[in-house]
């Protein structure tokens, strides 16, 4: 069996992935499944995430990762919502995904929106920190091999993920 693509839309916080997802998820080709860092949040309970939350999440990240392979075995593309970023418990995470996604169709994308937007839309939102982007943008990865790059800024979500799904799915044919 082929397996299924592994996109990785990376990006601070409120850069605009988790809209990308909806608007690529309404495509009927290619169908999609999507883990997300927010989601494998929730499956720690609130006292551990009290405790200690980059161990107890990190632990979490990693057995995402894994459970996109198990998407990928049975030939189901699958969409992670994430951000690469290198935290002492998550070190070298880059290179974590590299070693985990080895043999696997994986294509990085970065979403990108300019901090002040990013600011911006952490105030609207209510539920981040104003300079939670700006944080989690100075611990990114680095190098990272993009496969494709898009700005939120510039373009709206369903704009985005046509820019990917062309890029990525287009050019194989």
């Amino acid at each position: 069996m082929e397996k299924g693509r592994i996109i990785f839309l990376n990006g601070v916080t409120s850069s605009g992935k988790t809209s990308i997802v909806e608007a690529m998820q309404t495509y009927s080709e290619p169908f999609f499944y999507v883990v997300a860092n927010d989601l494998f949040e929730n499956t720690i309970g609130d006292k551990h995430l009290q405790d200690n939350y980059w161990k107890h999440l990190s632990e979490a990240i990693m057995m995402m990762y894994h459970t996109a392979t198990l998407f990928s075995d049975h030939g189901k593309n699958i969409l992670i919502d994430g951000i690469l970023v290198e935290r002492p418990e998550l070190k070298p995470h880059y290179d974590k995904v590299i070693e985990i996604f080895n043999g696997y169709p994986l294509d990085i994308v970065e979403v990108y929106c300019p901090l002040d937007i990013c600011r911006k839309r952490n105030v609207e939102r209510g539920d981040r920190r104003e300079d939670q982007s700006d944080e989690q943008n100075k611990i990114m990865s680095q190098n990272i091999r993009y496969s494709c790059s898009v700005d939120t800024s510039l373009n709206t979500p369903e704009e985005c993920a046509e820019i990917i799904i062309t890029s990525l799915f287009q050019k194989n044919k």
